[in-house]
């Protein structure tokens, strides 16, 4: 009897041991999937809102840094796929083995069964269970006897029950194999068509070096036009931030009650009611909204290299988001308009004031605010232009405290 208790427990064991690494593999599993979709949502989002409809069109540097993205997202895709193959192989190993064990172990109980069915059928007339019992030398052996007998007939139903359950078992796990064997099938045929088209648009962005180098001269002048007109709004938003701060610590000082007061042009001198929302908003560091309602960020903040020649170097002040044509920009935090932009020959911008927080959006074609509206977050701020020529409806997004970048990636959630 201790030793069956013992058996029992091992057996509890060995399945509660089974069941962690069942879960364990399942979350792993599930976290894998949903890394897998979102990159293949991503690569969904860069063919609708990077690529143009006639991709011969365009700025050589925009399509470079579009394939770039487009490629390491794809690279990433394929890695997360063959993890997930990995750990469907070590799940269909587990099965195998575990299927092995269960086959070799209702042999051993339909065994056991047989021989105690056949001892039984040797013993089953009533006529010889009596004589057991009566053949007993006392009460207490004859009572020993009978209990002997219960326990037998409680053994045979507790071994059949056994046999059932393991016969079920084997099958469940015989199902999971199968399923675990499409599965790994199904990603095994997603990654071989992820890396041909992975080589597809390597080929496309080698052709498309290829044409550059033709005309290095054409793409070197094409750098240096972006450059400049980037270097121009930027020096231009920052001067609105200088003008505005100015003009706001001037008015706070009029208004100051303390002599000793002093202006910092580089720093808003912060009322209480602005030092409040400055808290508010960075508390909300890492999860503030994004300034479009979708999209993608095409170019990240900070210096990059360039997608032809790496040994040049560019600079982003902020963050260059992708999305659809007719969207709008949104306000990320509550603020007040501090400033309307409108570069002559270029698109539109709304600065917004958290505090001493100061978002800026850019590249818009309409602008629905004007200068000391107080906006809500997600509140519209104007329509993202959409260039004729590409297709493409890019967002410039930057982000300052008083007069000092911030990269934007540390404040938006999930940028």
């Amino acid at each position: 009897m201790f030793q069956n208790k013992i058996y029992h427990l091992f057996i509890l064991l060995s399945i509660f041991f089974c069941f962690a690494i069942s879960n364990a593999q399942t979350s792993e599993q599930k976290n894998l999937e949903a890394k897998r979709e979102k990159l293949q949502n991503e690569i969904q989002q860069i063919n609708k809102l990077l690529f143009a409809e006639k991709k011969e069109k365009g700025n050589v540097l925009e399509q470079m840094n579009a394939l770039d993205k487009k490629i390491s997202v794809r690279q990433q895709l394929i890695r997360v796929t063959n993890e997930q193959s990995n750990l469907l192989n070590r799940q269909l190993n587990a099965n195998i083995r575990n299927i092995t064990k269960l086959r070799s172990e209702l042999k051993t109980l339909k065994d056991d069964y047989a021989l105690m069915i056949q001892k039984s059928y040797q013993n089953k007339s009533q006529q010889s269970r009596l004589m057991f019992l009566l053949s007993s030398e006392s009460f207490f052996q004859g009572f020993k006897r009978l209990q002997y007998m219960k326990q037998y007939t409680q053994y045979r139903k507790e071994q059949g029950e056994q046999i059932v359950s393991k016969t079920d078992e084997l099958k469940k796990l015989n199902l999971e194999l199968t399923e675990q064997r499409k599965e790994k099938d199904k990603l095994i045929a997603e990654n071989t068509l992820a890396k041909k088209e992975l080589q597809k648009e390597k080929n496309t962005q080698n052709e498309l070096l290829a044409t550059i180098k033709q005309n290095e001269s054409k793409y070197a002048s094409s750098i240096k036009k972006k450059e400049k007109e980037a270097r121009k709004i930027d020096q231009q938003i920052e001067n609105l931030i200088k003008s505005a701060i100015a003009s706001a610590n001037k008015e706070t000082k009029k208004t100051s009650t303390s002599k000793s007061t002093s202006i910092n042009n580089n720093k808003f001198i912060l009322t209480p009611e602005a030092k409040v929302l400055a808290g508010k908003f960075s508390a909300n560091k890492g999860r503030l909204i994004w300034p479009v309602e979708k999209g993608i960020k095409s170019i990240g903040f900070g210096v990059y290299k360039d997608p032809v020649y790496p040994g040049i170097k560019h600079q982003n002040n902020g963050v260059i988001i992708a999305t659809e044509k007719g969207v709008n920009a949104r306000a990320i935090f509550e603020g007040e308009v501090i400033a309307v932009i409108s570069v002559p020959g270029g698109n539109k911008g709304v600065q917004v004031k958290h505090g001493n927080f100061i978002s800026t959006y850019y590249n818009l074609t309409s602008v629905s605010v004007k200068k000391g509206d107080k906006v809500k977050t997600k509140e519209n701020l104007g329509e993202v232009y959409t260039n004729a020529i590409n297709n493409q409806t890019l967002l410039k997004f930057y982000l300052y405290q008083d007069t000092s970048r911030l990269n934007p990636e540390e404040w938006i959630y999930q940028l």
